[in-house]
């Protein structure tokens, strides 16, 4: 029978040697957490520290091995989501939980109907949601399709479910990764509000200046332990930072100056459309020289997913024409992606999920996806399983991915470690072009400092690199130039030394201030 926990009324959430394995994995070793009612509460740490589990543990997807989790001081076990749900408890993920052509209000009712018919429902959760929108600021077309929607919207709509079905306990999972600064900046206004209305919020970020600005405690876990409680107000990015590596992380790289030589990319008056018959790239025009990071910024969804995948070969060029390496690629003469990687460029795609690896195949099968064909991974008849997996298993050490297994599904590493297999792969073929997308979404930040390390040494040794991130201290810190997307057009150009937060923000909401535009006017045609 399971202990009581006699906790003080003030917490929201305890958990009390929180155990958890998978098979030899000990993902959670004896996690005890403590979460005051009504503040806001960071949980940092590397990837594969165990976050996610925890969290998963606390909303009912995994149940523990051992421990116990009490809610405002009572022991419950929750062995499922509903479970979770019906105490208080909501969660946010980082990749929304929504139906992409229903509305937003119906998206919100999914699952938490009421009565036999679906319009009283309808009724209620108008009623209710115009309520909460009004009191928390989070307003939300409530009609319109969700797919339709910007993703600060869609994330919106996702507080919305979770506060609809009663949560007194808000779980956000990397909330700002897709957001503008100041969508982030709202988000934060809102998590305040819901602060003083005395909701509790547990915020997972691995961005430590926004557990610095948004929380009122910040607990840091690292190798499936939580090593350290401490008030946010006592702390600061360099000291989470070595306690979730457990040594000294260079916050930012060492840039020295860019010494670009010919041109190894070009894009001239690039058009694309959909098979739903909308422009994603409207007459784009870009280069990259060998030597030199072009960064792209943009809010998700503005055309920069189009612009690599016609890129990399994967969507057909309709108008305009692209220079790879020396290579012309447009509606006359296509190259698909492997003929791509042959004519010498890689490609780090921005969703590891969909176009990245395939889940069910091992490290070492997805190693060399792409690449299958290259003489050293075949023999004379068949591939040489044995070189492939020696090879993976040596780059895995190298990139420090964890756990360094050749055989494990790559379904089963974490999120930050799939990435890194997929930047080894590409990287380790030493490409004369390299095309990446969010390279570091979802790392933690000693594989960050290390990733930015590798595609700064890939500049300097020549490479040419076209950056898209929607993380602007990534584009800040390793672009040489910053240009700008917005709905399928580059809408201007900054310098990385002119590249202030406030301005790219405005850009990406295809605003550009008058001092960028006067810059712009200067530069010879």
């Amino acid at each position: 029978m399971t202990a009581q926990i006699h906790s003080a009324a003030e917490y929201a959430l305890e958990l009390r040697g929180i155990d958890k394995h998978f098979g030899a994995v000990h993902a959670n070793k004896n996690i005890d957490l403590k979460v005051e009612k009504g503040t806001i509460h960071g949980i940092v740490g590397e990837n594969g520290a165990g976050k996610s589990t925890l969290m998963s543990i606390i909303y009912g997807f995994y149940e523990a091995d051992k421990g116990d989790i009490a809610i405002d001081g009572r022991v419950l076990k929750i062995r499922d989501s509903k479970t979770a749900i019906a105490s208080g408890i909501g969660m946010v993920h980082q990749h929304f939980m929504l139906i992409q052509n229903f509305t937003a209000l119906e998206n919100v009712i999914l699952g938490a109907e009421s009565g036999e018919l679906i319009d009283d429902s309808l009724d209620k959760a108008r009623a209710e949601l115009n309520r909460l929108s009004e009191e928390f600021g989070l307003s939300v077309p409530l009609d319109q399709p969700v797919e339709e929607l910007s993703v600060g919207f869609q994330q919106r709509i996702e507080i919305l479910k979770a506060l609809y079905r009663g949560a007194r306990i808000l779980i956000l999972d990397e909330p700002t990764g897709v957001l503008t600064p100041q969508e982030t900046e709202h988000l934060f206004k809102v998590l305040d509000s819901l602060k003083a209305q005395g909701t509790t919020v547990i915020l997972i970020t691995h961005k430590l200046r926004e557990i610095l600005a948004a929380t009122d405690n910040v607990s840091v876990m690292r190798r499936g332990e939580m090593v350290a409680h401490v008030k946010t107000a006592e702390t600061n990015q360099e000291e989470l930072a070595e306690l979730m590596v457990g040594r000294k992380v260079l916050l930012q790289v060492d840039k020295g100056d860019s010494t670009p030589g010919d041109f190894k990319l070009s894009v001239r008056n690039l058009s694309m459309t959909d098979s739903a018959g909308v422009k994603r790239l409207d007459n784009v025009s870009l280069s990259v020289r060998a030597g030199e990071i072009v960064g792209i910024a943009g809010v998700s969804g503005n055309g920069q997913s189009e612009l690599l995948e016609t890129l990399a070969g994967i969507t057909p060029v309709d108008t305009g024409t692209i220079d790879l390496n020396g290579h012309t690629l447009d509606a006359e003469h296509p190259m698909n992606p492997s003929q791509v990687r042959h004519a010498g460029i890689g490609h780090i795609p921005e969703d590891r999920h969909r176009m990245g690896l395939i889940n069910t195949f091992s490290a070492y099968e997805a190693f060399v996806l792409g690449y299958h064909r290259n003489a050293e991974y075949n023999g004379t008849v068949q591939m040489n399983q044995a070189a492939i997996i020696a090879d993976c298993q040596e780059k895995m050490e190298r990139w420090d991915v964890r756990p360094q297994d050749p055989y494990l599904k790559t379904a089963n590493f974490s999120g930050g470690n799939q990435q890194k297999l997929v930047i080894a792969r590409e990287i380790e073929q030493n490409p004369d072009v390299l095309l990446i997308g969010q390279p570091t979404r979802g790392v933690d930040i000693g594989a960050i400092e290390s990733i930015h390390q590798r595609i700064l040494d890939m500049r300097d040794a020549g490479k040419a690199i076209l950056l898209v991130s929607v993380e602007l201290d990534e584009i800040r810190s390793l672009a040489d130039r910053i240009l700008v997307m917005f709905d399928g057009t580059i809408v201007g150009e900054v310098p990385a030394d002119k590249a202030d937060e406030r301005t790219l923000g405005l850009m990406m909401a295809n605003i550009v201030p008058d001092e960028i535009k006067a810059l712009q006017s200067e530069e010879p045609a």
